[in-house]
């Protein structure tokens, strides 16, 4: 198939946007571990405590900056590669534009007086300045999240042949399933952040076992990945249910649903095939879908059939996507859970191979 002028800009978009977005989410999570690194410092007096909030900080500053940098791009693809969509719904989505703007200097603020302000200010500035570094990144995702919402399930207009009238930013900005998605957002940023920096220390530890240093940044980190791989699941729930209703197109593919059927199976793994509409190598969970989408065992799932052929999504990487990071989101809920055991049997975070 040839490279239409749309396929570009969207490959453009998708590969700037995969790029942007690990620096971007780990740039949310790291001040949060880095404000919790210097409370412990300044609760107990430890040197490693501060060592780490100081390595998290020149951390945070680097994301930043990478973060703006690569945000500026994708702010230009917006206006270049989809002018008409930012032309007409422009006035509609710039509310949560401009916050996520003013979200980002009001971290870009406090990140400074965190970095250079240690030995200049207060102590208690300091780390509200840290504090507020973490509420202004969490601020930027939000409000980005929401613009994505609203592109989801489009609200607070009007639609006519000229353009949306009778403008609501508010309720554009707050559209339709906002909750879900923004938090499952969040908590993925937090999640997956505190289980890579558990990850690094923890492989440390298994070479150098007495390294205090790499034991608390471990039990830094640990608590925030058990939390958020917990709470995870549960947000994970309320959004697939909240798609289910409001885009059962998207559900579909996700699932890999082609036919609509009452009690509708759940399929675990499986490689979606477009032409004979089945999925090969699924393991079917009776009823699964239905329960998981309704809430109810005898609930109708509608299948991809039931809609036309050119609003599908390519099917098969939706869903094996989906798959992956469903599967992925269960293991850090298990391994979340023995590491709370592990915690609650040893009165200790976990730190070694034991």
């Amino acid at each position: 198939m040839g490279m239409t002028d749309l396929l570009y800009a969207r490959a453009q978009m998708g590969l700037s946007l995969a790029f942007h977005i690990v620096f971007a989410a780990a740039g949310v999570a790291l001040p949060v571990l880095m404000v919790l690194s210097d409370w412990m410092h300044r609760r107990t007096g430890d040197g490693d405590y501060r060592k780490l909030s100081e390595k998290l900080a020149k951390g945070t500053a680097i994301l930043f900056a990478v973060g703006a940098v690569s945000g500026t791009v994708l702010s230009f693809e917006l206006g270049l590669l989809w002018p008409e969509f930012m032309g007409r719904y422009g006035e509609v989505i710039g509310l949560p534009f401009s916050l996520e703007g003013v979200a980002f200097f009001t971290e870009a603020i406090f990140l400074g007086i965190y970095l250079y302000g240690r030995e200049r200010v207060s102590p208690g500035l300091h780390l509200f300045s840290g504090v507020m570094v973490a509420v202004s990144g969490a601020a930027s995702a939000f409000f980005v999240t929401l613009v994505n919402t609203f592109m989801n399930n489009p609200s607070g207009f009007t639609p006519t042949a000229s353009g949306p009238t009778d403008v609501q930013p508010l309720v554009a900005m707050f559209s339709p399933g906002w909750q879900y998605q923004t938090a499952h957002v969040l908590l993925s940023c937090y999640q997956a952040s505190a289980f890579a920096m558990a990850g690094i220390h923890a492989f440390i530890l298994l070479k150098h076992p007495g390294a205090a240093f790499h034991k608390k940044a471990l039990s830094i980190a640990l608590p925030l990945a058990c939390v958020t791989a917990l709470l995870q699941p549960l947000v994970g729930d309320l959004s697939a249910k909240h798609v289910a209703k409001a885009q059962p197109v998207k559900l579909a593919a996700m699932e890999g649903h082609f036919d609509t059927q009452v009690g509708a199976p759940l399929k675990l793994g499986g490689l979606p095939d477009v032409e004979t509409r089945t999925v090969s190598g699924a393991i079917d969970v009776p009823k699964g879908l239905s329960i998981l989408a309704f809430g109810d065992p005898d609930a109708e799932v509608k299948g991809l059939n039931d809609f036309p052929r050119d609003t599908w999504p390519p099917v098969a990487k939706v869903h094996v996507a989906f798959q992956v990071m469903v599967g992925t989101g269960s293991l850090m809920a298990l391994l979340a859970l023995v590491t709370l055991w592990r915690r609650w049997r040893g009165r200790a975070w976990p730190h070694g191979r034991g």
